[in-house]
């Protein structure tokens, strides 16, 4: 996992409260805006372990739904889930040499159980390949037996120098999907079924807009034959790698002896694959939609889609029951809704759903209970814009809410679209490129020759890498970096 921003040490809470008491411009220094909106919405707190935070309530509504829509897109391609162990014993993780060296410098070893000395030192577990190698070959005897299409939900350990909620952190949440197969291509186009699966996801689910493509040589996953991104980018104009999907052809098959008796009775080695998504997408979430008030969740990822608010009135609290009400019956229709009871005046409360992201706004007043309708307010249009408000008959509620709150989906992401495109440059030439690179101004798009010094190069002069490789639309074109001739099209930034 990379990481975005600057390191930062570890505060306690209420450090953390004081630095965060006002988020804030966005533009004007996004790190600081992400951790203040991370804190203030209560999406997570600071933990008294270094690298490690907690995972608040509405934190976890957010990591509940990304769960819930992949796990879906998942079973449906006929998945399932299972659980192997945290901890994996050294003389099984150096098995896969590539693997191993790819990861030495993240992973957290475990030299003593209670007062005994380990004689074997124990990893705990940065990804799971070899455990899970391990387990199948156990398990894999026959073709008959292929192919094992398996994911895990669980958390995983990179000891990570620095700390920012989601993006970097020791201990992070994840799915890791790992898959054997009888053939190459079986394995190719179960990586590719993912990588779309993932865009799908991103795209319609998340409201991100990404590029997705093959990564080069040097970005490629340890062990891997080829690997394959999703990539967004965010406001300052870093990419954001969101979700990975590996062939490892027969690398790991080898390592950890997974085989067997094909039709033809010889004996063969398997093919395999892994994938991921982490909670990282949600730190993209929070990044690309949010703006100076806080958060603006997309529709579909909200733990609250609607927050119902009441106004009371000196001696008139009919609103109150009728805010009951009306959740209740909203509840009912199938939508994730919460009524604001406390003892705080509107305004205040209009604030703190704003921060916390929840797309629409239910304000139900005296005068609303008379007239039987509900003012509708949503979140990711500016308070004085047209439409952000309007006043809706009760009885019309549940279809005009799920009509908003798609439309509220759809706006996201054009919006994030709008930004994405308008910070994707072809550059004309060298010297554009090098300026284009080093100012971070989004996604580079070149002719490359997909050479990895060519690649350092660029690297060393600007610290802007390949993101995603796609095909290369003309034949004759040359590298916009070195002159060689070109492979594939590239598109290069600097990211997280």
């Amino acid at each position: 996992m990379q990481s975005p921003g600057e390191a930062g040490p570890v505060m306690s809470e209420a450090l953390a409260r004081d630095v965060v008491k006002e988020i804030p411009p966005k533009a004007a220094d996004l790190s600081a805006w992400y951790t203040a909106a991370c804190l203030k919405a209560e999406l997570v707190s600071y933990s008294p372990v270094r690298g490690c935070v907690v995972l608040r309530p509405y934190g976890f509504g957010l990591w509940e739904n990304l769960q819930k829509h992949l796990d879906e897109r998942f079973k449906a391609t006929g998945h399932e889930n299972a659980y192997f162990p945290l901890f994996i014993p050294e003389s099984l993780l150096v098995r896969e040499a590539e693997h191993v060296e790819g990861f030495a410098p993240e992973v957290a070893w475990v030299t003593q159980g209670g007062s005994e000395k380990l004689t074997e030192r124990l990893a705990i577990r940065p990804t799971s390949e070899a455990i899970i190698g391990v387990m199948y070959a156990q398990w894999i005897e026959s073709y008959r037996d292929l192919p094992v299409l398996i994911n895990q939900w669980s958390n995983v350990v990179r000891w990570e120098k620095a700390t920012r909620p989601f993006l970097r952190t020791m201990e992070f949440l994840w799915q890791e999907g790992h898959t054997a197969h009888a053939s190459a291509e079986e394995a190719r186009e179960e990586t590719l079924r993912i990588l779309e699966l993932y865009r799908d996801f991103a795209e319609n689910v998340a409201a991100i807009p990404v590029y997705v493509g093959r990564k080069s040589a040097s970005e490629r996953f340890p062990g891997a034959v080829e690997t394959f991104s999703i990539e967004a980018l965010m406001p300052d104009g870093k990419a954001l790698q969101s979700g990975t999907s590996h062939d490892l052809g027969q690398n790991f098959a080898k390592a950890y002896d997974i085989t067997f008796v094909d039709a033809d009775r010889a004996i063969k080695h398997a093919y395999t694959t892994s994938w991921g998504v982490s909670w990282r997408m949600l730190g993209g979430l929070i990044m690309v939609h949010g703006d100076d008030r806080g958060l603006r969740i997309p529709p579909r990822m909200a733990p609250i889609e609607a927050v119902v608010i009441p106004i009371v009135r000196s001696n008139d609290d009919r609103a109150v029951e009728a805010s009951r009400a009306t959740a209740e019956r909203l509840r009912k229709a199938g939508f994730r809704v919460r009524v604001d009871e406390r003892d705080a005046q509107p305004g205040w409360k209009y604030s703190e759903w704003d921060l916390r992201g929840v797309p629409v706004r239910i304000e139900i007043g005296p005068r609303d209970v008379d007239a039987q309708t509900v003012v509708l307010a949503r979140r990711d249009r500016e308070r004085d814009q047209p439409g952000q408000r309007q006043s809706v008959a009760l009885a019309e509620l549940p279809g005009t809410l799920r009509e908003l709150l798609e439309d509220i989906q759809r706006s996201l992401h054009s919006q994030a679209k709008a930004h994405l495109d308008a910070h994707t440059f072809v550059a004309p030439d060298r010297a554009e490129f090098f300026r284009l690179c080093k100012e971070r101004a989004g996604m580079v798009d070149i002719a490359w020759c997909e050479r990895p010094e060519c690649e350092a190069h660029v690297k060393a002069e600007t610290t802007a890498t390949t993101r995603v490789l796609r095909a290369l639309d003309e034949p004759a074109a040359v590298c916009l970096v070195c002159g060689e001739p070109a492979k594939v099209r590239a598109y290069f930034a600097q990211s997280y």
